[in-house]
């Protein structure tokens, strides 16, 4: 019969694996179009602190025939530590602060007190006649992702039982063969880190101080009015040469300046500057203007639009975002948290014919890969509608899986899925606004715009990302909705 080690022979023997986890801790900011670092704002790879997790890997020795009789439980956990180390550059965010291998329910009440501090509990399941263990972890009350391998043991027949007890609440389970989904189940307690740690700047005159605190007492954000002449001051105490060497970067990388003029797109660059130094000195996370309402004539009219500070911040794994939108704002923080790319922010509208919606907005984002990876090709245009400003015209990719939702409040995510089918981003295509994406829904379109409610916006992401926003919606208890089913 093999031999059951205690916690401490555990921590020592993993200590190794746990170093090799948390090494390369860094800040990556892959930020196209500027020279500009940033280390002490918040984006995916570089934060104030780091995500904490609670690994706990739960098997017993024995001599049954699941897994198999007399399974090393000491090889099986350095087994783990490998898979952990290949992930090392997805989990450099993560901090392993538990680390424990429980047999029993009884175990879990030495180390109990450690997982009030923690933004999720990783349970990976090991052996069978482990009964219990699960039901007390739950009672901290801690988002908690059982991770359970093939032949790990039997207990899985249990689990959809136990979600759908108030115990289970916070539980969510991934069974798989795949290793690589060991960081896919960090990823909900990331996006709950990054909430907690997020900062929005809104540069706007209105009252939204009722939403805020809703959101600041669901999910720890804080949102922050902006005045006006603070975002004037900031864009004249940018050096004239930076602005124009910054201008001039975004000429260079268009496929073609269109109809903006250099001093326009020089006046946004310096407003571009402005707003990543205002992000810096407040050490926030997301900026947004209320350029289509208060802000219109003072800032947009009489000096320049935002919207290539908005695509620069995006492409830094930071924020920039549209019309004082704060749910968008939101959803936006949970897609960088969940899968460290931003979102685009649309206007749509539907077309039954090939069972499609054109999301349309005239901001596009070039890194929406993430901001490591390739730049999508733009133009620089005018705002379609008002025929002024700045703006990347860009040409997403076609094929490209997406997923589009919104935060309604703090409690409801509707979404849907599709395919890039088409980007109508041509010069003689002047309806809408200037970047555009046809997507083909997976579902109904018409159903899709049946179902459809909460205004206009939405944001979109490139991927199906519908596991990790169900995870990430079980544990905020937020209803998630698929409108196009």
């Amino acid at each position: 019969m093999a031999k059951e080690i205690n916690r401490r022979e555990f921590l020592q023997f993993t200590a190794g694996g746990c170093a090799l986890c948390l090494a390369g801790i860094g800040c990556q900011q892959s930020a196209v179009l500027s020279t500009a670092t940033a280390p002490r704002l918040i984006s995916p790879g570089c934060r104030r602190s780091k995500v904490k997790v609670a690994r706990i890997y739960m098997g017993k020795a024995s001599n049954d025939y699941w897994p198999k009789p007399g399974l090393d439980l000491e090889k099986e956990v350095r087994f783990y530590e490998s898979e952990f180390a290949k992930l090392k550059d997805e989990l450099s965010d993560v901090e392993f602060v538990v680390n424990e291998l429980v047999g029993s329910p009884n175990e879990v009440a030495q180390f109990k007190s450690k997982l009030e501090d923690v933004d999720g509990v990783l349970v990976i399941h090991l052996t069978m006649r482990t009964g219990g263990v699960i039901q007390e972890i739950l009672k901290s009350q801690k988002p908690t992702m059982v991770f359970a391998v093939p032949y790990s043991g039997h207990q899985w027949t249990g689990f959809g039982g136990l979600l759908k007890q108030p115990l289970g609440a916070k539980m969510e389970c991934i069974l798989t063969s795949d290793y690589k989904q060991l960081a896919a189940a960090i990823r909900p307690f990331r996006a709950i880190h990054h909430l907690r740690e997020a900062k929005i700047l809104n540069v706007t005159t209105r009252s939204f101080a009722g939403y805020a605190d809703n959101i600041k007492n669901k999910f720890g954000t804080e949102i922050k009015k902006i005045e006006l002449k603070r975002v004037l001051d900031a864009c004249n105490a940018v050096d004239d040469s930076r602005a124009k060497a910054e201008a001039d970067r975004w000429v260079k990388g268009a496929e073609r300046v269109v109809e903006p003029s250099s001093e326009n797109i020089f006046k946004s660059c310096k407003l571009a500057l402005a707003l990543e130094k205002l992000l810096e000195e407040e050490d926030a996370t997301v900026m947004t203007v209320d350029c289509y309402g208060t802000m219109f004539r003072p800032l947009c009219q009489a000096y320049a639009y935002p919207c290539v500070g908005f695509t620069r911040l995006n492409n830094m794994g930071l924020g920039g975002i549209c019309e004082s939108d704060l749910q968008s704002a939101m959803t936006h923080i949970i897609y960088q948290g969940l899968v460290g790319r931003p979102g685009f922010i649309s206007d749509p509208t539907v077309d039954e014919s090939n069972n499609s919606i054109i999301l349309a907005h005239c901001m596009g984002t070039t890194k929406m890969d993430g901001p490591a990876g390739p730049s999508a090709p733009y133009k620089l245009r005018t705002v379609m509608e008002r025929r002024e400003g700045v703006v990347p015209q860009v040409k997403m990719r076609i094929g490209q899986k997406v997923t589009q939702a919104k935060l309604v409040g703090t409690d409801m995510l509707p979404y849907f899925t599709g395919q890039i089918i088409d980007t109508p981003v041509s010069l003689e295509y002047d309806r809408g606004c200037r970047t555009k994406i046809t997507v083909k829904v997976d579902g109904d379109a018409t159903k899709l715009w049946k179902n459809w409610l909460h205004g206009l916006h939405r944001v979109t992401c490139y991927g199906d990302i519908t596991r990790e926003l169900q995870h990430f919606c079980r544990f905020k208890e937020i209803e998630i909705i698929n409108e196009a089913v």
